[in-house]
């Protein structure tokens, strides 16, 4: 059985996530040489092309689709593992933003392993809609900050995933169809609100608020409940919903960027293990 070296992943992860083999170079430390070393022996020990030659800018052949996949989960392990026997001594409190339907979602598992691994971190989580988290820590009152961001062009924090669109509505109703369309949402600033109510007017679609609530929560219970359709990131959707495709008559709505900011002049060691911990999570 052939064991894959873990360097060698992860040289080829920087390499498919900063879209060059020097850059990638930079980032684990080696010239550009020496990472196309690197891969090429990868490829040779799995006996596949991972990446398509001739090509402008790093290209993953099927093959290597498939590699990327296992991993970033045979990393994130592999962290995971040597975190948590290690047992480096980071201490400190970590004033946490994210918003609720990631708090419900992925963050709780990704948190517990995190806090498994560095017992002397305090984690303080608030939930609020992305746009009310990232001002309220202009005013100091976060070390981090999970946001969601509709303009994939904006500058600000680090990009840790891209989210697909999905609407979603209850197993057991068919609100759905009806005219005008009910919509559960959060209130204002709620990035998902915005983009449903302009890209519904531009479309001429016929809609009514029929709830709204400020918690993912409150909103998915709605849902089920059949009062309304909601839109969601993909990695949130719970189960016992039922997701609407174009062929249902509803338009796709594209994706949002999560970004991670943190605040970098007064970031502690904490702050920044949680930060690192995160955004390879989410990758």
């Amino acid at each position: 059985m052939i064991n894959i070296p873990t360097e060698l992943l992860r040289t080829f992860v920087k390499a498919v996530d900063l879209g060059s083999f020097t850059r990638a170079g930079d980032a684990v430390g080696r010239t550009q040489s020496a990472v196309s070393l690197q891969l090429r022996r990868l490829e040779d020990l799995l006996g596949a092309e991972l990446f398509v030659r001739g090509s402008h800018r790093v290209k993953l052949t099927d093959e290597g689709n498939t590699l990327i996949e296992y991993a970033r989960r045979m990393l994130a392990l592999n962290d995971e593992a040597v975190s948590s026997l290690r047992r480096p001594k980071v201490a400190g409190s970590v004033r946490l933003g994210a918003p609720h339907e990631y708090t419900a979602s992925l963050l709780p598992v990704i948190l517990g392993k995190f806090a498994q691994a560095h017992p002397g971190v305090m984690l303080e989580v608030t939930c609020d809609l992305s746009k009310n988290l990232l001002a309220r820590q202009e005013k100091g009152e976060f070390d981090l900050v999970i946001a969601l961001h509709d303009d994939p062009a904006a500058s600000g924090g680090t990009k840790v995933l891209t989210e697909p669109l999905v609407w979603i509505t209850s197993q057991d109703h068919a609100r759905h169809e009806q005219r005008p369309l009910s919509l559960v949402v959060a209130p204002s600033p709620c990035i998902y609100r915005n983009r449903v109510l302009q890209t519904l007017s531009r479309r001429n679609l016929p809609w009514r608020v029929a709830y709204t609530s400020s918690s993912y929560s409150g909103i998915i219970a709605a849902v089920r409940a059949g009062l309304g359709v909601t839109l969601l990131a993909a990695s949130t959707v719970p189960e016992g919903v039922r997701a609407l495709e174009e062929r249902d008559g509803f338009p796709a709505m594209g994706e949002l960027d999560v970004r991670l900011h943190m605040r970098q002049e007064s970031a502690t060691e904490a702050t920044r293990c949680l930060a690192d911990y995160i955004a390879t999570s989410f990758a």
